[in-house]
């Protein structure tokens, strides 16, 4: 899952070495967080119009996440927070 997130993120941005990906331990009610990390030039190319792209990686993991009865959520950070 952490693989794929850093893989969809590379493909976004135009620092692809800057991508870096945390993962939480499973919280209370069994959800893992993901800490997607990028360049501050590159927040706007993941978070996308309106949201648009940052919703599309979160439906996809979501997809795969469901497919492996897990449950999770993806933050997205810039690497100058």
């Amino acid at each position: 899952m952490k693989e794929l997130l850093i893989d969809i993120a590379k493909g976004v941005v135009e620092n692809p070495d800057a991508v870096v990906v945390t993962e939480d331990a499973p919280d209370e009610e069994g959800a893992i967080t993901f800490h997607l990390t990028v360049a501050d030039s590159d927040t706007g190319r993941v978070i996308g119009k309106q949201g648009r792209i940052a919703k599309a990686i979160r439906t996809v993991l979501r997809a795969v996440a469901y497919r492996q009865d897990l449950r999770i959520n993806v933050e997205i950070e810039s690497a100058g927070q």
